[in-house]
């Protein structure tokens, strides 16, 4: 009986990495930028997508994180087929599913609020200082 349960978790903990695998960003979506924060009423909307992921692996969750990461990777993946270079959240995640929005605001996207601090405390900073960029946290 150990043996068997010891099986199925293995099984169930592969089942859980392996959720990932086809989930890739590919090269068009990787042109297209995530508006976390950002005002997109100057871009052109090109249309919604709404994107899907397994947020449970039989009676367990899987890590919110990773969810929310893999659902901004499809909608970037979709948006560039509609030929848009910004998405932007429309709504929290439930149940493995978000919506987002499909913009197109080419050279007139606006700084988001983190890059914008950014470029102000870099001005202000003595020259020959150390200066701060944005990290983007990995899909643990």
């Amino acid at each position: 009986m150990r043996k068997i349960s010891l099986l199925c978790l293995t099984t169930l903990a592969l089942l859980m990495a392996g959720c990932t695998w086809g989930i890739k960003l590919n090269d068009a979506g990787r042109k297209v930028r995530t508006a976390w924060i950002r005002d997109v009423s100057q871009c052109k909307q090109l249309g919604k997508i709404t994107v899907s992921v397994m947020n449970r692996v039989g009676p367990i969750d899987r890590n919110d994180i990773k969810v929310r990461d893999e659902l901004e990777v499809m909608a970037r993946n979709e948006a560039a087929t509609m030929g848009a270079d910004t998405v932007k959240p429309l709504g929290e995640p439930s149940n493995g599913e978000q919506t987002w929005g499909a913009y197109q605001c080419g050279s007139s996207q606006p700084a988001s609020a983190a890059t914008a601090a950014s470029s102000a405390i870099n001005q202000a900073a003595p020259t020959g200082t150390a200066k701060t960029y944005p990290v983007k946290a990995g899909g643990v």
